[in-house]
């Protein structure tokens, strides 16, 4: 059998995989030298030509195996559920709401109960402003379409769990504003939810709240979502509200949403803020949160898992992932199974018509021979913004036994 490609792991890599347990950080570096071999159109899911044989296991060097679809650690800010991403189809590409990751638990305690939520309105700190129930915003709430959410610490290779694709009903968050006087000072508008206050974590700081700038509200266009799949969002999910910002990292969704305020540019940064701000592309963790860019999801793929086939008596492989992020969707990406690898290039199919959520590829596959491959993927289009892929982030890696 071969032996195991070598994988090259930068240090700024190496510096985001720590920082990424601790409070780290992320560096941006220059991308590598993919080059394009040839074109390679792959098959639409669910075209696949040949039996199914079986499906391989991916996995990460050195990574943690953790339950899939259930949550394990203790409650609260150490709650964690990783989604299993493996059975992802065409026909299934919204993740059930009870399989929907979740990286912080409900507080303790904390009464969910639409009927007695309620979220204040004010113009600035230390106004009374006006009060909103959650019950009113669920009346009011209409569809607002299919956006994915991802952790900014969603780095374990072992499975990258820490996402999922949801369909929302909620209320813009500018038709609420609207309501509010909005200050001339006024450069933001900040976010806040329940918090763990009275719990201490071994993994995260205490921290329910965020900033948007007002550029945001129109490019964002983010919204308070009280449904999930069409049923009302469950407690560890933020129910009875929570804030949606398609696009952006899921650290800055709030939940248990029970304040918003327009601040100004001398508002600082919050403790969620901080915690998160390598992990969201921060060259450093600003102090106020004017300085703080915003934390977009840049385009990125990877294999979900590996079908082995037969067909007309001869074995062939089919890598299937995903591609998701980035403001417009990316029709082309570039493949490779080993760091030497030139990579290939090939077509999503079907093209995706939304960069809100993940779309599905597939891309056959004849190993030359037995053994490891690490699969990375890239944009093909060199334009395109792919800072975690820069840095072969999101590698899996597969043992190819029969070729």
């Amino acid at each position: 059998m071969a032996p195991a490609p070598d994988v090259h792991v930068s240090p700024s890599r190496r510096r985001f995989l720590s920082h990424a347990v601790a409070l780290g950080g992320l560096a941006a570096t220059p991308p590598g030298p993919w080059l394009t071999r040839q074109w390679a159109q792959a098959p639409c899911d669910g075209a696949a030509a040949g039996e199914l044989v079986r499906v391989l296991p991916l996995y990460g060097p050195g990574a943690q195996d953790v339950p899939l679809n259930r949550m394990v650690g203790a409650s609260g800010l150490d709650a964690r559920q990783f989604t299993d991403l493996s059975g992802l189809s065409a026909a299934s590409l919204v993740t059930p709401a009870d399989q929907v990751f979740v990286r912080t638990s409900a507080p303790p305690g904390l009464d969910h109960a639409a009927a007695g939520w309620a979220i204040a309105l004010r113009p600035a700190a230390g106004t009374d402003g006006s009060i909103v129930s959650a019950a009113a915003l669920a009346a009011e709430a209409a569809p607002m379409g299919v956006h994915l959410i991802e952790c900014a610490g969603n780095s374990n290779p072992q499975n990258f769990g820490l996402m999922s694709a949801v369909a929302w009903d909620g209320v813009p968050l500018t038709r609420l504003l609207a309501r509010v006087p909005r200050p001339p000072s006024a450069t933001g508008v900040l976010i806040a939810g329940v918090d763990h206050d009275a719990q201490g974590s071994r993994q995260s700081l205490p921290g329910a709240s965020w900033v948007l700038p007002i550029a945001a509200l129109e490019q964002r266009q983010p919204f308070l979502a009280v449904r999930m799949n069409g049923q009302p969002l469950t407690p560890d999910h933020g129910a009875p509200v929570r804030l949606v910002v398609p696009g952006w990292y899921g650290c800055a969704w709030i939940k248990w949403v029970n304040e918003l305020r327009w601040v100004g540019a001398d508002e600082p940064s919050t403790s969620q803020m901080l915690e998160f701000a390598f992990r969201t592309h921060q060259d450093d963790i600003p102090e106020l949160a004017r300085d703080y860019r915003d934390p977009d999801v840049d385009t990125a793929a990877m294999p979900i898992r590996v079908e082995q086939r037969r067909a007309g008596g001869r074995v062939e492989y089919h890598v299937v992932g995903v591609v998701w992020g980035g403001r417009d969707p990316v029709e082309r990406l570039i493949i490779r199974f080993a760091s030497r690898d030139p990579g290939t290039t090939f077509a999503v199919c079907p093209r995706p018509s939304s960069a809100h959520t993940w779309a599905l590829w597939r891309y056959p596959w004849r190993p030359a021979e037995p053994g490891y491959y690490d699969i990375t993927l890239r944009a093909a289009d060199p334009q395109v913004r792919t800072r975690r892929l820069d840095l072969s982030f999101y590698i899996r890696r597969v043992r190819i036994d029969e070729i």
